[in-house]
């Protein structure tokens, strides 16, 4: 019988030729090294404003830089600070921030200085959220204007897509973050050509934002912890089990977000959000201490200097008062992003676990909890196991990393994440 000749022929995807390809290279660059610099200027003025209000102020004032009325009127004066910036900017420096993921919306240029400003003071302030989501917004937007005016004929959403890759390859520094976040926002979406077709504008734009960033300003997430050689099956087990109790950990508080939120939204302005938002900041960081401050990268190095410091009974303070403090930072009304915040909040488990469980090695417990964390507050599962992979220079930990994710992501998938929609109701 002859077959169909349908059926004979196999399916090819049609690729994107070279010169179709090649025009991009040099928008994708520009986007790449603007977004990078924009990231680096914001991070670099923030950690100027942070260092004068938690050292020489407090010292000239005779108190302590960490004392408990310290981080209060610390806290509290943030508050009031960005919450008069949202009142009087134009576009109150931009969306609700609980709606906002990695994947920005486009806002119009005069909303973006208010954005930047309350970013930057949130970063020296000491609320708990990382710079990720608001420079992210702030990029595609200026992205998406000027390619608009300077290369008309090209498709608008092309530019939203270089800006977040070359954000993300910035704030990680390397583009294999950005590939993979693109990577996964592809499966969602109608596309066509090959995968690599797809990404090669933003893997370029990706590629330079992380170039312009190591070469500025070095950034590293190896917190040299102790090394990691060839996993046996306690190690598997033992990133099961982390993974997935960290993973229900990271659910406990996005089922409690859209409560915490509305609570602050109950409050109606943002001049008494964002400072109610700064005093229980204060009240969290008095019971936790200094290290539950800030977006979390400096104090995750402090953590893991000496794995074996503290007591299990001391990290899992620290978990739970770090947890809270994303939830109500990210709830009140600071502009910040979740990413790193949690990545403390997973540090501190895993640490912990090695503590109450002396087999259990550091390696393995932060890497493993991160990833549970990650997993259950993003529900990005690539950018999950990259950013738990490169805590810890270990290509082994790779493979457990995989295993572990597993039964972390039945627990989640489905369940809502830590983003809200318009209405109030969670992302799922």
């Amino acid at each position: 019988m002859v077959q169909d000749s349908a059926q004979q022929t196999p399916s090819v995807t049609p690729a994107t030729p070279a010169r179709t390809l090649l025009p991009t290279i040099l928008p994708a660059l520009a986007v790449g090294i603007m977004s990078s610099l924009i990231l680096v200027g914001v991070e670099v003025a923030a950690e100027e404003l942070q260092d004068v209000l938690w050292g020489p102020l407090p010292d000239a004032l005779g108190i302590g830089r960490y004392s408990v009325a310290w981080m209060f009127v610390m806290l509290f004066a943030t508050g009031v600070a960005v919450g008069f910036v949202v009142w009087k900017a134009p576009g109150h420096a931009g969306p609700d921030p609980a709606t906002v993921g990695l994947d920005a919306p486009v806002l119009p240029p005069v909303v973006l200085p208010g954005l930047v400003l309350v970013t930057a003071l949130m970063l020296a302030g000491g609320p708990s959220l990382g710079p990720e989501n608001p420079i992210i917004t702030v990029n595609v937007a200026l992205a998406a204007w000027l390619g608009a005016r300077l290369v008309p004929r090209a498709p608008g959403r092309v530019w939203p897509a270089l800006a977040e890759a070359a954000t993300i390859g910035a704030l990680f520094g390397t583009p294999v973050a950005a590939a993979l976040v693109i990577s996964e926002a592809l499966a969602v979406r109608e596309t066509r050509g090959l995968l690599w077709d797809n990404v090669f504008a933003p893997l370029t734009a990706g590629t330079a934002g992380a170039l312009t960033a190591t070469l500025i300003d070095h950034p590293s997430f190896d917190l040299n912890l102790p090394a990691f050689g060839r996993p046996g099956w306690s190690d598997l087990f033992a990133a099961a089990v982390i993974a997935s109790v960290s993973a229900l950990l990271g659910m406990a508080a996005v089922r409690a977000f859209p409560y915490v939120h509305g609570a602050f939204r109950r409050l109606r302005h943002p001049m008494l959000m964002l400072p109610a938002g700064g005093l229980v900041l204060g009240a969290l960081a008095a019971l936790g201490g200094h290290l539950t401050l800030f977006k979390g990268l400096d104090e995750i190095a402090e953590l893991a200097k000496n794995p074996d410091s503290r007591s299990a009974g001391e990290y899992a303070l620290l978990t739970v008062v770090k947890l809270a403090a994303l939830l109500v930072a990210a709830s009140c009304g600071f502009r910040g992003g979740r990413i790193f915040p949690a990545v403390f909040v997973g540090t501190a488990l895993g640490l912990g676990a090695h503590a109450a469980v002396s087999g259990v090695h550091p390696s393995i417990g932060v890497s493993a909890a991160v990833l549970g964390l990650l997993l259950a507050i993003t529900r990005q599962g690539w950018v999950s196991l990259f950013v738990a992979a490169v805590l810890v220079a270990s290509p082994g930990i790779i493979a457990v990393l995989c295993i572990a994710s597993l039964p972390a992501w039945l627990l989640v998938t489905g369940r809502p994440q830590m983003q809200l929609r318009a209405d109030g109701t969670p992302v799922r």
